[in-house]
This record gives C-alpha cells, sequence and structure tokens, in this order.
C-alpha cells in the first residue's frame, strides 16, 4: 500500500512528478485540478459550486475541496494507494485528510517535498509564456505557498521526505522512489 501526498511551490514539477510516480507505483494519481475540471465538467452539485468560485477568480473553498477529495479516496482504485498533487494545501484540509483515512483505519505513508529555488521555479514558469505568468505574479505565489505550506510541512514533519526537485523527470522520479524505499 503506498499513500503518498506531494508538495512543492508552483513550477517545483509537481504535475509532472504525479503522472511518471503513479504509473511506476501503479497508484492513481489524484490531483484537485483534475478533481475541479471533471465536477465542473459533469455538473455535479460540488461542481456548480466550485465553478462559482473558479470564475470569479477565488480559491474554491475548503469545504468543497475537501469533499471531492473524501469521494475520490472511496473510489475501488485509491484502495490500493495513491498520490495526493494539490491536497492538502493547508494544516485544516490536513487534518480533514487525516479524519477521512482514519474512517478507513489507514495512514498516509510519506509526504514528499520537492524542493526547487524560487529562481528556478520563476524561470520555469515564465518560460511558459502564459500571460499571467508575470515575474511579480509569479513570485506572489511563491510567497503564499511558502506562507501557506511551512505549516504544513512541519504538520507531517515525522513522515515528511524532502527530494532535490531540480533534474531530468527521470532523476527526480529515481531520487523519490529511492527516498522512498530507503524509508521502509
Amino acid at each position: 500500500m503506498t499513500r503518498l501526498v506531494l508538495v512543492g511551490p508552483p513550477g517545483a514539477g509537481k504535475g509532472t512528478q504525479a503522472v511518471a510516480l503513479s504509473e511506476q507505483l501503479r497508484i492513481p494519481h489524484i490531483s484537485t485540478g483534475d478533481l475541479f475540471r471533471a465536477h465542473v465538467g459533469q455538473e455535479t452539485p460540488l461542481g456548480q459550486e466550485a465553478k462559482r468560485y473558479l470564475d470569479s477568480g477565488e480559491l474554491v473553498p475548503d469545504s468543497v475541496t475537501n469533499e471531492m477529495v473524501r469521494e475520490r479516496l472511496a473510489e475501488p482504485d485509491a484502495k490500493v494507494g495513491f498520490l495526493l498533487d494539490g491536497f492538502p494545501r493547508n494544516t485544516k484540509q490536513a487534518e480533514v485528510l487525516g479524519e477521512i483515512l482514519g474512517d478507513a483505519d489507514v495512514s498516509l505513508d510519506a509526504v514528499i517535498q520537492l524542493q526547487v529555488p524560487e529562481d528556478v521555479v520563476v524561470g520555469r514558469l515564465m518560460s511558459r509564456g502564459r500571460a499571467d505568468d508575470t515575474e511579480e505574479v509569479i513570485r506572489r505565489r511563491q510567497q503564499i505557498y511558502v506562507s501557506d505550506t511551512a505549516p504544513l510541512l512541519e504538520y507531517y514533519a515525522g513522515i515528511l521526505v524532502t527530494v532535490d526537485g531540480v533534474g531530468s523527470v527521470e532523476e527526480i522520479s529515481g531520487r523519490v522512489l529511492k527516498a522512498l524505499r530507503d524509508r521502509t
């Protein structure tokens, strides 16, 4: 059983690593962004609620995100393990995740932090060429990540695995897999 959370600043390559790692570990990659898109696209009640916030450029409230994750983790494929990407993003969500897992009598195996210097992630995001990816906006997102996520890293200190997130996709995946093997 492999139950993992992947954290890192915007531009750290979490999505790319999540796809690669979920294939190698044969567990589902569960992304809050994918959950939002699926619920909005299917016009579920949770999707309709999330859409109101997304359309106005606001963060989807924890209550909506938590319920989407709760439903997704109850699906059969997640029983063998999962890789969460984008959740939890704060300690309140981490507490809810703990309750969800506790209800199923399981716990997280590890929280993987992709550590990437700010200048590197800023460069990566600037090179995407998106109109909203100005250096000022990107650096502000980095500050929000640090302020919101620092308490999360402390919360998960006992199961935190920090991995250098600079290099090729294969190099980084290899580091993550080695760090997970070294923990057991």
